[in-house]
């Protein structure tokens, strides 16, 4: 049974360039996939073919003598067909369009510029800046395009040009035996290109080293650990490659009157024992610079805590607040008077079980424990 036609396996005309073939094989090779088409042997034995096809029709001096032998030109050892054609070549560019992007890239070269790396800031921001948000500029040393060469790498009126060892692929293949070994190129690292003429400021990187100033939006209402994601503020990439990204990392510093938990407030305020007593009124500090006054009802206990409703933490991306929680703790009196001493012993004299429920009910149990244990 005669071969099909390599051009029309492929779907090309005889004219056709690398790039229109190589496009064809990969739409080809992805249809045919084993992987895509599992047990299908019809779907296999094409793939084979096709990749047969673009082996041969890929390289120069095969596709010379297929134009002018037609498959006549690798029978009888003549250096290709179904049994030698170079198989990992040809699968090995449609595993990079299957693979390379899941990956992060292409394995191949062909291309010299590559992405720049992320960069980490982090920065201290006070629990008010995290209240109401602010802007802040950072100084960040980085790598940045080369001005003289508009990040290329290579010097003014010059142009980098395709690596002359591996003709642009960034890989070279070694005939070993009966397998055939494919290497990154050493003379491009796999670039696929080459600069013989390095731009003097950069030295054909295509960036320079240097601390840039940058303006930072804080949001209000971030947290602790919170980040913040500047795209293309990274480190710019090698020889015109995408710059990074960089990520400003939060941390909200230890407030000396607030502690906060989530969107709410806690504050812990002293109370005056005669307050506490008989009742009145505080002024508490609020977060967004106002005050606020809690009604303290007689007869308050140490550690009761008072709510005070959207006095709280700004919501991120939100206009809501959360709440303020207000914990007083009752103040003993400290450096008394002479006549002070005297008000409190009279108190205390005058005072029953009524007027310290708490203290006389505990050591009443007490009293009744012990009076249970002597007997």
């Amino acid at each position: 049974m005669a071969k099909a036609d390599y051009y029309d396996l492929l779907g090309v005309s005889r004219g056709a360039d690398a790039d229109e073939m190589k496009r064809a094989f990969r739409k080809q090779a992805m249809q045919f996939h084993p992987d895509r088409n599992p047990g299908d042997a019809a779907a296999e034995k094409r793939f084979k073919e096709i990749n047969e096809a673009y082996d041969v029709l890929k390289d120069e001096q095969k596709r010379a003598a297929y134009d002018q032998f037609g498959h006549a030109a690798f029978e009888n050892g003549g250096g290709g067909g179904a049994r030698g054609f170079d198989f990992s070549g040809s699968f090995s560019d449609v595993f990079d369009d299957l693979f390379g992007e899941i990956m992060g890239g292409r394995r191949g070269g062909g291309n010299s510029a590559t992405r720049g790396a992320d960069l980490r800031y982090n920065l201290e921001i006070s629990l008010e800046d995290a209240f109401t948000g602010s802007a802040a500029k950072i100084r960040v040393p980085t790598s940045i395009a080369c001005e003289t060469c508009s990040g290329s790498g290579a010097a003014a009126g010059s142009q980098p040009i395709t690596c002359r060892m591996c003709q642009g692929r960034g890989k070279v293949r070694a005939q070993q035996g009966f397998f055939t070994v494919e290497r990154t190129c050493p003379t491009c690292s796999g670039a696929g290109r080459m600069i013989e003429n390095p731009c003097r400021t950069c030295g054909g990187q295509g960036r320079v080293h240097k601390e840039k100033t940058l303006a930072v939006n804080i949001p209000a209402g971030v947290e602790d650990g919170n980040r913040i994601r500047l795209a293309g503020e990274g480190e710019a990439g090698l020889r015109g490659g995408p710059a990074g990204d960089l990520y400003i990392f939060l941390s909200v510093t230890p407030h000396p009157i607030f502690r906060r938990e989530g969107h709410h407030i806690h504050c812990r305020v002293p109370l005056a024992m005669t307050t506490a007593a008989l009742g009145g009124s505080i002024e508490v500090p609020v977060l967004d610079g106002s005050r606020a006054k809690v009604a303290v009802p007689a007869g308050s206990q140490a550690g009761k805590q008072f709510r005070l409703k959207g006095k709280g933490m700004s919501v991120l991306n939100s206009a809501a607040r959360g709440d303020m929680y207000v914990q007083v703790v009752v103040e003993t009196p400290m450096n008394l008077t002479k006549r002070q001493r005297e008000l409190l012993d009279e108190f205390e004299k005058a005072g029953g079980d009524e007027t310290s429920p708490e203290s006389s009910g505990f050591f009443a149990k007490v009293k009744e424990m012990l009076g249970g244990l002597r007997d």
